[in-house]
């Protein structure tokens, strides 16, 4: 089977998150690199594309003249997919733009700045005819799927208990006014969007809630909250949780918990048992049972199930971590746009437009003297 050409806006000289996506496409060798605009600045792009090998006609100053050029190629030899990886505030126009023009899109998160340019995306996603995907990496993990699986069966029983949690330590001091690149637009309004950390990471918790919950959250209570002095966006966020069916939850995001590194931890409990599992642990999925001794099951270990065993690369006892887990999400991507057979779920429309409500209804709560605020209105009671 023939790799799938990508292309890549942003991602350049010293970007994290563009080299993640990049060592994921080509993990399985479904993806090949073909060609990107990966900054503004001309010297790193052109140092970018010179460090990937690339082709120098095909790195290009800005997302419009990759447009414009790909679309000359041959149908056999353009982009089919386009990988943004750029700060929030252009993930909408970039989106839209390249789905206009006939390509897949995989997307960082959150979506988009707002849910009215969410919408606008997704709407053009459907107009296209096009694949829409987003980075939500921790869902890619195996025992991700594991514990959804489980619940989905009804292991646990209907669920009463969600709790959640991502605690960073990172912005503890302000390093956003001290030249650090990655600090300065996330706590940019006009760069990152309503939300500081309750975009960057208190969207990767309330994605993961849901999605191995299998419940939708239909209001929130908040305390929202800014400790460093002068910044311009939050730095911790504590949320409760009132899921359908009558679940309640408790989420909480932080990114100046002092010596946290990347705690994102998932504990559910239905009414037969509970499950954990910690992303800086991310091979063990410990399940607790009322009646009976806990088990604990391990990425390529005894008692997966069949559906989960598709996500492991490597016998149990070797590691796979966040590479790999972003890698499974390429996969699935790919799939998706073969159309081979592999239904594999992918983080998509759905999970973006359901991450942009959550964060409008924080920031409506937060400004509110209501105790509680929906969903989808944003109407506080």
């Amino acid at each position: 089977m023939s790799r799938l050409r990508l292309g890549m806006a942003g991602g350049g000289e010293g970007a994290f998150i563009g080299a993640v996506h990049r060592m994921a496409a080509a993990l399985d060798g479904d993806w090949d690199l073909v060609a990107g605009a990966f900054s503004t600045d001309g010297g790193r792009n052109t140092r970018t594309g010179e460090r990937l090998g690339l082709d120098p006609q095909r790195v290009y100053p800005s997302l419009d003249a990759l447009i414009a050029h790909e679309r000359t190629l041959p149908v056999d030899e353009r982009i089919e997919a386009l990988a943004i990886v750029t700060p929030n505030y252009l993930h909408a126009p970039m989106a839209i733009a390249a789905l206009d023009a006939g390509f897949h899109v995989f997307c960082e998160k959150p979506m988009a700045m707002s849910v009215v340019e969410a919408e606008a995306i997704a709407a053009a996603a459907k107009a296209s005819g096009r694949q829409f995907a987003l980075a939500f990496t921790y869902s890619g993990y195996p025992m991700i799927e594991e514990a959804r699986a489980r619940v989905e069966r009804g292991d646990l029983g209907a669920i009463r208990l969600v709790q959640v949690e991502y605690l960073q330590g990172w912005l503890s001091q302000p390093i956003d006014t001290n030249g650090n690149k990655q600090a300065e637009w996330r706590t940019d309004p006009a760069r990152a969007g309503l939300g500081g950390c309750l975009g960057d990471i208190g969207t990767h918790a309330f994605q993961l809630a849901e999605h191995v919950s299998g419940l939708s959250v239909e209001s929130v209570s908040v305390d929202l909250t800014t400790h460093v002095e002068g910044r311009r966006l939050d730095d911790d966020v504590s949320a409760l949780l009132r899921f359908e069916g009558g679940a309640r939850g408790v989420l909480k995001a932080s990114q100046v918990a002092a010596g946290e590194e990347n705690g994102l931890r998932l504990r559910i409990h239905g009414e037969h048992g509970g499950l954990d599992w910690s992303q800086m642990e991310p091979n063990t999925l410990t399940l607790r049972w009322l009646d009976r001794p806990a088990e604990i099951v391990r990425t390529g270990g005894p008692g997966m199930l069949d559906a989960t065993t598709t996500l492991v690369r490597t016998p149990a006892g070797h590691p796979e971590g966040y590479i790999e887990a972003f890698a499974n999400l390429y996969r699935a991507f790919a799939s998706a746009i073969r159309g081979d057979g592999d239904k594999r779920w992918v983080p998509g429309v759905t999970d973006g437009l359901r991450t942009m409500r959550f964060i409008e209804a924080v920031i409506a709560n937060a400004g509110s003297d209501r105790k509680w605020t929906s969903m989808d209105s944003g109407d506080s009671e």
